[in-house]
């Protein structure tokens, strides 16, 4: 499979908007969260979203850094699997209800985000909502351009 576009190749102003893009993604790896909840919901709402490519990179990332095969596996079934605390079930939660949008009428629930505040404080919410908001663009311009997955090694991106 070849990608639909080259945004590094698609012009000036492109590639000035994916460097700005990308440097947001990278000021997110300084966020207050912990480093495998935000692996978790990268990954979680790639798989939501069906972003090949950002499945691919999350999942080597998560395993290079040390997460188990066993929590990967059991992502996508969060809510059954007793391998994730509570805190990680509330991040989850939340970037589900915050992907679906569309499909949850009102947005992310009160009792969800409640369940969020339960574990994480202000700047951490901050970074959770930032979070799932970023994967969600990254995983739209991958998907509509088709993005071909399979070949990304683990901190390829910095």
């Amino acid at each position: 499979m070849d990608a639909r576009l080259d945004y590094r190749a698609a012009g000036p102003i492109t590639g000035k908007v994916v460097k700005y893009v990308m440097s947001a993604g990278q000021a997110l790896k300084e966020s207050p969260l912990p480093a495998e909840t935000k692996q978790l919901v990268a990954l979680r709402v790639s798989q939501i979203n069906g972003c090949a490519v950002c499945i691919d990179m999350h999942t080597k990332d998560a395993t290079a850094e040390g997460m188990s095969a066993v929590r990967l596996n059991l992502v996508s079934a969060w809510r059954e699997a007793t391998v994730f605390t509570e805190a990680e079930r509330a991040a989850l939660e939340l970037a589900e209800e915050a992907t679906r949008v569309a499909d949850a009428a009102g947005g992310v629930g009160d009792e969800v985000w409640a369940r969020a505040a339960e574990h994480y404080d202000e700047e951490q919410l901050a970074a959770l909502v930032i979070l799932v908001s970023f994967m969600n663009m990254v995983n739209r311009f991958n998907i509509i351009t088709q993005q071909p997955a399979g070949s990304y090694e683990p901190g390829q991106f910095g």
